[in-house]
């Protein structure tokens, strides 16, 4: 990063002469200086709320920032947080977008003002409670001074509700100058990220009045603070270990019972099968075997505060999953199998897991889709591909789950080394984005085909051991949530991987 610092220092930016109406004092870096108003610049915006229903506060001020000029294309993760300097009022949300604008930053502020204004926002006490809170932290590679205006703000560096959120709009490498420029401003030879350890870091996250948190159904998650497990109901009769099983609502409510009983977290039901070689349904037929379950056990599984995940490729399978219930959609496929998924989740503002798949259920495993140079490099890079198009597509990093896909497009060998990977995984998408890196990790590796190869079992349902051995590996890699069929023996695995991690349950 120096030596990009440094590189950034030495270039002279020629003005092309700056209006006076358009801005009064602007300065980038030592010696640069450039017109402002007509091209198009980069820019961070913190958002702030704690009137109302926050969350949307929050999708409310991202559609107005879209209709006034401003192109979002990356999000930090939510964060929820104990006021600061005022401290009798409610707990804060926060977060920070990036994105595009050909606004000058005066007329950026306008616009912004003017959000904030026709959300509720009026002229109350300094830091105490508003409805929306939105700020310029950074515009273009420029240093703005106005009366009005000071970018970036002087106690940015004393705040970590606002070092948190725009550590998680970049990532670990330097991808531009632009980036080197947000670095310098910092003042510390490691840049942001200096800046950020010097308040604490990611050791702040979790206590000291702020968590990180993923927002479902009317409630935000805070998924640090034990592994969760996700119960598998599958409505097919093709699947590869319980086809048929729980194909009818009859069968299929005792089983979600079952799997509450014994602890689950979230109930994932998909009628789609993924397995190797399935045939692919339409929307109809899923809908028809989907719905008659999800209307069954909604209610059980509400009154039972655990979460309902929809097992889908299918966008219009979606869509109708989360208005009968559903509160995640999980995408084997992370919208490749139908391009209008992105669109309709981020229009249900509900989370989703975006899995890593090469091809479809009938293609996946072969000898093209296997071949990989480093398979977590590359598996990093495909689903951080997948995630930034959903985030232009309005789904924020804050709703997003990542799932590398253990045994599909993977062969045995691969899905070992995805399996002891997930720390370079996490590592290797930070490259692109530290809001992606820093959400939850779902692993599924439950039955698969590559542990009864291991352990000579190819009966499906005798790999629960293996199945425990694998998830064990995975959580103390760093997943957050196992997906598995056995609930019961895994969440003893779990809660173990938990004491040694010391997590607090």
């Amino acid at each position: 990063m120096r030596g990009v610092l440094k590189q950034l220092k030495s270039t002279k930016l020629i003005s092309t002469g700056i209006p006076a109406s358009c801005i009064a004092f602007l300065h980038s870096l030592p010696e640069a200086s450039s017109e402002v108003c007509s091209k198009e610049q980069e820019v961070v915006i913190a958002l702030g709320s704690n009137v109302g229903d926050r969350l949307d506060n929050f999708n409310q001020a991202l559609h107005l920032m879209k209709k006034l000029g401003i192109d979002i294309t990356r999000h930090g993760c939510l964060y929820e947080t104990d006021p600061a300097y005022v401290t009798d009022q409610p707990k804060f949300l926060n977060s920070a977008v990036r994105g595009f604008t050909k606004l000058g930053p005066q007329e950026l502020l306008g616009s912004l003002k003017k959000i904030e204004k026709d959300m509720g926002r009026t002229n109350g006490i300094r830091y105490g409670p508003r409805p929306i809170d939105l700020d310029i932290l950074f515009y273009g590679k420029f240093r703005v001074s106005y009366e009005n205006l000071i970018v970036p703000h002087e106690r940015i560096w004393e705040r970590p509700f606002v070092m948190a959120p725009l550590i998680d709009v970049i990532g670990s490498d330097v991808e531009n100058d632009t980036i080197a420029a947000w670095h310098s401003f910092s003042n510390f030879s490691g840049g942001l990220f200096e800046a950020w350890d010097k308040l604490g870091g990611d050791s702040l996250i979790g206590k000291d009045g702020m968590s990180r948190v993923l927002p479902v159904g009317n409630r935000l998650w805070d998924w640090s603070h034990k592994t969760s497990v996700m119960g598998i109901l599958n409505l097919t009769p093709d699947s590869f270990s319980d086809g048929g099983k729980f194909q009818y609502v009859e069968n299929a409510v005792p089983q979600v019972h079952k799997m509450i009983s014994d602890g689950a977290d979230i109930i994932d039901i998909g009628a789609q099968s993924t397995r190797p070689m399935a045939t692919r349904i339409s929307a109809e037929e899923e809908l028809e075997r989907l719905i008659p379950v999800l209307e069954a056990v909604k209610d059980m599984i509400e009154e039972e505060g655990k979460i309902l995940s929809v097992d889908t490729f299918n966008s219009k399978v979606a869509f109708e999953a989360v208005k009968k219930g559903a509160h995640i959609v999980n995408d084997v496929s992370s919208g490749k199998l139908d391009p209008e998924m992105f669109n309709v989740v981020a229009g249900l503002k509900v989370p989703y897991i975006a899995m890593h798949m090469r091809g479809d259920p009938t293609s996946m495993q072969t000898a093209e889709n296997l071949t990989y140079n480093d398979v977590c490099k590359q598996v990093a890079l495909d689903l951080s591909s997948r995630v930034q198009d959903a985030e232009l597509s309005g789904i924020p990093a804050w709703r997003i789950i990542i799932d590398p896909g253990i045994g599909f497009s993977k062969n045995t060998k691969q899905s070992l080394e995805t399996l002891k990977g997930l720390k370079n995984l996490r590592q290797e998408i930070a490259k692109k984005s530290l809001a992606v890196a820093h959400g939850p990790l779902l692993i599924g590796p439950s039955r698969k085909r590559f542990l009864g190869e291991i352990c000579n079992r190819p009966v499906a349902t005798d790999r629960d051991p293996a199945t425990i051995a694998s998830i064990t590996a995975g959580v103390l890699g760093g997943a957050d949530i196992v997906r598995v069929h056995n609930v019961r023996d895994s969440l003893d695995a779990v809660k173990l991987c938990d004491a040694i991690l010391e997590k607090t349950g």
